[in-house]
C-alpha cells in the first residue's frame, strides 16, 4: 500500500475498483443505487428482455418525485404518461424487490431529499441515480454522479459501472460570508467564474473555512449543483457536522456499526500534501447575494451588478446576445427592480428544511405581493412536517403563501408546475436554460432570501435591504 499522501476523492474512488482496464475505464462498484420514475422504465424494460434479475435489491431506493403532481396527490394522477411512470416505478419496485416510496408514503419525496434525511446516503460510499443532481449527495463526503438509463440497467444488473476516473480539482473558500449571502449563493459565484464548462472531466472537493462552517443542507446546496460547471461531481469531507447529521437516522447504522462507520469516516478526508489537477482560491467577502440574468448558471451577477455588456467578454458574443434576447433583457442594466411573476422555492438544491426557515425571516410580518404566484414545495412529508411543526406554516399562511405537496415541482417542465410563455420566476432551483421551466419561460437563478425578497416585494430586491428594515423593527421594540 502506498505511503504517498490521497486526496478525500482517491480514497473513496480506488477502495471501490474492481478492476482496472488497461487504457479503458475502471470496473468500478457502486453502494447506493436511486432509482426514480422517469429513467427506470427502460432499464428495467432491458431487464425483462434478457430475462436478468437485480443484483442487490437492498442497495436500490425508489421514490416518485419528478413528474408527480404538488396538489391533491391522494387523487388519481391526472397526466396519462406521468400516471403510466409511477405505476411502472411502483410495479417494477416490487417485481424486483425495491424498496419504493411512491406517492402517499410518509417518507416519499425528491430522491436528492429523501436520501439524506433517512440515512441512506453515508461518507465514503459510491452513489448513482438516473438524474444529473445526484451529485448532491456528495455533501456526506461520497462520491456521487448521474448515469443514464443504460448504466441503470447496468447497476441493476451487477451492481457495477464503467466508469474512467476524473481529473481531481480543489475549490477553496476562505473567510466569512457577508450578510444575506447563502451556500445557493456561494455557488453560483464559482460557476460565474469558472464557467459551465470550466470543470468538465473533473470531480470537485469544495474546502475552506466556508464550506467548513456550513450546515448539512448548505453543503448539499453547493455539491447538488456542481454539475453545472460541468464537474463530474462534488464533494466535501465528513466532519462532525456530517456525523451529528446522520446519527440517529432511521437507516443509519446503530450501535457497535456506528462505532466502526465512525472510525472509518474520520479518515475521509484530504491529505496534508495531496495534489490536484487544477486548485481555485476565493475570498468569502467578495460574494454577495447572487442572481442570474441568462440561459445558464454560469450567467450570474451579484445583486447589485451591472449586467455584463458583450464587448467585455471573451468569446459566445453570439450565443451571449441571443440569451439576453430571450430573457428580453439589456447589457448594462440592472436587476434589480425587475418585475417577478413567480417565485419558486423547491427543488433538490433548495427543498430542505434550512430553505424554508431562510425563506420565512424575509415573509415574516409582510405579505405576498398581488400579482406574484408563488409555489412553496418541501423536497419531501419529512421537510413538510417540520414546516408545519416548527410554526412556518402559520408565517407562510399569514402571508398569503400556501405549501404545496412534495416533488421536483418547477423546477424542470416535466409536471403541471410550469410557468407560463415569457413569463419571470425567481426559482431556487438549479437551471436557467430555455423553456427548463416551461416553454418561453424566463428563469432567475437565486437563493431563498432573494426568492422571498422577490415574493414580497413582486421585484427582484435585494434581500440585505429587508433584513436591515428587520433588524431596525426589531430594535425599535
Amino acid at each position: 500500500m502506498s505511503n504517498k499522501p490521497s486526496t478525500l476523492f482517491d480514497k473513496v474512488w480506488d477502495s471501490h475498483v474492481v478492476r482496472q482496464i488497461e487504457d479503458g475505464p475502471d470496473v468500478f462498484f457502486i453502494d447506493r443505487h436511486f432509482i426514480h420514475e422517469v429513467t427506470s422504465p427502460v432499464a428495467f424494460g432491458g431487464l425483462e428482455s434478457r430475462g436478468l434479475k437485480v443484483l442487490f435489491p437492498e442497495r436500490t431506493f425508489a421514490t416518485a418525485d419528478h413528474n408527480t403532481p404538488t396538489i391533491n396527490q391522494h387523487l388519481p394522477v391526472q397526466d396519462p404518461l406521468s400516471a403510466k411512470q409511477l405505476k411502472a416505478l411502483e410495479e417494477n419496485s416490487g417485481r424486483y424487490g425495491i424498496s419504493h416510496w411512491g406517492l402517499g408514503n410518509p417518507k416519499n419525496g425528491i430522491v436528492h431529499v429523501v436520501g439524506p434525511e433517512n440515512g441512506i446516503t453515508l461518507p465514503g460510499m459510491t452513489i448513482v441515480c438516473g438524474d444529473s443532481h445526484t451529485s448532491t449527495h456528495g455533501a456526506f463526503g461520497a462520491i456521487a454522479f448521474g448515469i443514464g438509463t443504460s448504466e441503470v440497467e447496468m447497476v441493476l444488473t451487477s451492481q457495477c459501472i464503467m466508469q474512467p476516473k476524473p481529473l481531481k480539482m480543489r475549490i477553496n473558500v476562505n473567510g466569512k460570508l457577508g450578510k444575506g449571502v447563502t451556500p445557493k449563493d456561494v455557488i453560483l459565484y464559482i460557476i460565474a467564474k469558472i464557467s459551465t464548462s470550466g470543470a468538465t472531466g473533473y470531480f470537485v472537493e469544495y474546502a475552506g473555512d466556508v464550506f467548513e462552517n456550513m450546515s448539512m443542507e448548505g453543503r448539499m446546496t453547493v455539491c447538488n449543483m456542481s454539475i453545472e460547471m460541468g464537474a463530474r461531481g462534488g464533494m466535501i469531507a465528513p466532519d462532525d457536522t456530517t456525523f451529528n447529521y446522520i446519527k440517529g437516522r432511521e437507516l443509519a447504522p446503530k450501535g457497535e456499526e456506528w462505532e466502526k462507520q465512525l472510525a472509518y469516516w474520520k479518515t475521509l478526508k484530504t491529505d496534508e500534501g495531496a495534489t490536484f489537477d487544477v486548485e481555485y482560491n476565493y475570498d468569502a467577502a467578495d460574494i454577495e447575494p447572487m442572481i442570474t440574468f441568462g440561459t445558464n448558471p454560469g450567467m450570474g451577477i451579484g445583486i447589485s451588478q451591472l449586467i455584463p455588456k458583450a464587448a467585455d467578454l471573451t468569446g459566445g458574443i453570439t450565443t451571449y446576445e441571443k440569451s439576453l434576447k430571450y430573457m428580453g433583457f439589456s447589457e448594462d442594466e440592472k436587476m434589480i427592480g425587475k418585475k417577478v411573476d413567480y417565485v419558486f422555492i423547491g427543488s433538490c438544491t433548495n427543498g430542505r428544511i434550512e430553505d424554508f426557515r431562510a425563506f420565512a425571516t424575509i415573509i415574516k410580518g409582510r405579505k405576498k405581493a398581488d400579482h406574484v404566484t408563488a409555489w412553496i414545495v418541501p423536497g419531501s412529508h419529512i421537510v413538510r412536517q417540520q414546516i408545519q411543526e416548527e410554526g412556518i406554516l402559520d408565517i407562510l399562511t399569514e402571508a398569503g403563501f400556501e405549501l404545496r405537496e412534495p416533488g421536483c415541482s418547477a423546477c424542470l417542465a416535466m409536471n403541471d408546475d410550469k410557468i407560463p410563455a415569457g413569463k419571470y420566476a425567481v426559482s431556487t432551483s438549479n437551471r436557467n436554460f430555455e423553456g427548463r421551466q416551461g416553454p418561453g419561460s424566463r428563469t432567475l437563478l437565486a437563493s431563498p432570501l432573494v426568492a422571498a425578497a422577490a415574493a414580497v416585494t413582486g421585484y427582484v430586491t435585494d434581500p440585505r435591504e429587508l433584513m436591515e428594515s428587520n433588524e431596525l423593527e426589531a430594535a425599535s421594540v
